[in-house]
């Protein structure tokens, strides 16, 4: 049996050209999928692997942060439902903020499959919770906000976060790409 977590990832084509709706939601899974390709090919021990010694983020941590992301903003913000996080151990980062303990010992292949499933949860929300782009929610940490801007928040989330994973995984094994 192998140790790799993550195989065989394919990232689909974008759409270029289309509704908005269409365009952000291709973004969306070539987003998801361009971070598993920064995580294809490494072991759980890999994925847990502290290789910059500025920063305490790691690959495990960021697939944790990300299944977060989906369930908070498309379940939690748009359905207004209450999303079923995974009880991750975490702990407070000297700013305040909360962030994810690599001595919590869910394995990885947990953690990708949690991942996965916040993806597809998110998916199947999408088109119901953005029938009204224009409508308008609470939101403590920006105001309120239509979906629209929910939408371009999460792959803002993304977008940095495909940052941090670049760094990571050149770190840990040389390996580079866009």
């Amino acid at each position: 049996m192998s140790d790799i977590v993550v195989q065989n990832i394919v990232r689909p084509d974008r759409v270029l050209s289309g509704s908005w709706l269409e365009v952000i939601a291709s973004n969306l899974d070539y987003h998801r999928a361009t971070f598993l390709w920064k995580c294809e090919g490494l072991s759980d021990a890999q994925l847990r692997q502290r290789p910059l010694r500025s920063s305490a983020l790691t690959l495990l941590g960021l697939m944790r942060h990300l299944q977060g992301v989906e369930r908070a903003w498309f379940q939690r913000t748009l359905a207004d439902t209450a999303p079923r996080f995974f009880p991750y151990r975490t702990y407070t980062t000297p700013d305040g903020d909360e962030w994810y303990d690599e001595s919590d010992a869910t394995s990885a292949e947990d953690v990708y499959e949690d991942y996965l499933t916040s993806c597809e949860e998110s998916r199947q929300l999408f088109t119901k919770v953005t029938a009204d782009l224009t409508r308008i929610m609470p939101n403590p940490e920006f105001g309120a906000t239509d979906v629209r801007f929910v939408l371009e928040h999460v792959i803002e989330e993304y977008a940095r976060h495909l940052g941090h994973a670049d760094l990571l995984r050149e770190a840990i094994d040389g390996a580079t790409g866009e």
